[in-house]
């Protein structure tokens, strides 16, 4: 699969990641590039279609895949971070907000443009997950559980969807250099949104299922079979000093 003369329709395309997605997916030859937002208006990439999309909103999807029948490529980037604790947040209505857009909404636009991409012969489709899919982070905890999810939705729509020929790529990153990471209050080091988009143009060629995006991610991704040891004795530690209050 090349992105060059591919369909391409990328969610939260207004701005941060999504923007440099559209404009990444321009750059190497898209015949047609859909950037979908809430509010379409900040879709304003040269080549790029703007879309009216909110990804919680079940009629707007299924609107979307009517309208871009023609889509080879499927970008799930639309996410929010509420920077919320599970147990110690006031409530979890910020929980409920990142897994209706992280999880449901990713969900919801598998589920709309699975038939699409499988009339256009298989395709493609990424969702743009996060190393928190993988480690509960103290600070941003209900954000790592959506995550989560939508890593376990990954995994299944591979399954499902392999028979149709569908390449479904799940993109893991840390921290991005974009609002979002300064949301965050990041200190640590962050990959530029460039590098992101162009790996994963690079791993849709190359037919991978995963896009580990920066050494952070792939460390973590090694420590799995000893997280309890590698990761969370040092997470402890950071929590029971502060350092995420």
């Amino acid at each position: 699969m090349t992105v060059d003369g591919a369909s391409v329709f990328i969610t939260g395309a207004g701005r941060g990641l999504g923007r440099v997605f559209a404009k990444t997916m321009v750059e190497h030859g898209a015949a047609v590039v859909y950037g979908a937002a809430r509010d379409e208006t900040k879709v304003d990439e040269p080549g790029v279609v703007p879309v009216r999309l909110d990804v919680t909103k079940p009629g707007e999807v299924a609107e979307a895949a009517a309208m871009c029948g023609d889509v080879d490529i499927l970008i799930n980037n639309a996410a929010v971070m509420r920077k919320a604790p599970l147990l110690s947040a006031p409530t979890l209505d910020d929980a409920r907000q990142e897994m209706e857009t992280n999880y449901f909404g990713t969900a919801a636009m598998c589920r709309a443009f699975a038939p699409v991409l499988a009339r256009n012969g298989g395709g493609a489709l990424v969702n743009m997950l996060s190393v928190v899919s993988w480690f509960a982070n103290p600070f941003n905890s209900s954000y790592g559980a959506s995550k989560s999810a939508a890593w376990a939705l990954t995994n299944a729509a591979r399954v499902e969807l392999r028979h149709q020929g569908t390449l479904v790529t799940g993109v893991f990153a840390g921290f991005i250099d974009t609002d979002m990471a300064a949301l965050a209050s990041a200190s640590a080091s962050k990959i530029t949104p460039e590098s992101v988009a162009e790996q994963v143009v690079s791993g849709i060629e190359a037919g991978r299922e995963e896009v580990l995006t920066d050494d952070f991610t792939r460390t973590v991704k090694a420590s799995l079979p000893d997280d309890l040891t590698l990761i969370y004795s040092a997470q402890q530690a950071d929590w029971d000093s502060g350092v995420w209050a």
